[in-house]
């Protein structure tokens, strides 16, 4: 990028916040590839995601049903679920902690994505483009709990965070197809 190249950069928000500290007590939602590293390189992610150098948050949701993941720690697959913890945690970490604006988190996890994969009517509110919108409470507090995941897995390290921010409503082609309830 610094020498003009197109290429372009995604992180997940569980790349973004836990260390590899978290995969101590090797508890298989902790799994994932590439796998947690670092309390340096979450840093470096960090800051690589607020100025830019990673233009997309990707939510790299990898479910598994619970069978798979209760087992030992070197059979158990990789992956977690990442939909429905994304933007909590984003909005958690970066924008109620003052490191990123709202725009900027619409920007990488919206716009920029569409631009990178050049979906022309994806990613905007411009006229003639889909109705896709995800309308946005911030300030909405909630934990992340098992019994509210809708997700058919439940596989993530993130059930008990406290999180602050979520989706309230998705519109796809101009019809609501999911409420916060």
């Amino acid at each position: 990028k610094g020498r003009g190249m197109r290429v372009s950069g995604e992180a997940t928000p569980h790349h973004l916040i836990l260390p590899d500290e978290a995969v101590r007590g090797f508890h298989t939602n902790t799994k994932m590839n590439p796998p947690l590293r670092a309390v340096e390189d979450v840093a470096a992610l960090r800051e690589a995601l607020i100025d830019g150098t990673i233009e997309v948050i990707a939510t790299d949701h990898a479910p598994h049903a619970r069978a798979e993941k209760e087992m030992e720690f070197d059979y158990a697959p990789f992956g977690i679920v990442g939909l429905e913890t994304a933007l909590g945690l984003i909005l958690t970490e970066f924008y109620h902690t003052g490191l990123l604006t709202l725009a900027m988190i619409v920007e990488r996890m919206a716009l920029a994505p569409a631009r990178i994969l050049k979906l022309k009517h994806k990613g905007t509110l411009a006229p003639g483009a889909d109705a896709d919108i995800t309308i946005v409470d911030p300030d909405h507090a909630w934990v992340a709990e098992e019994q509210a995941l809708q997700s058919k897995s439940k596989n993530t390290p993130f059930i008990g965070w406290k999180l602050k921010g979520r989706a309230a409503l998705t519109i796809v082609a101009g019809q609501v197809v999911w409420e916060a309830t």
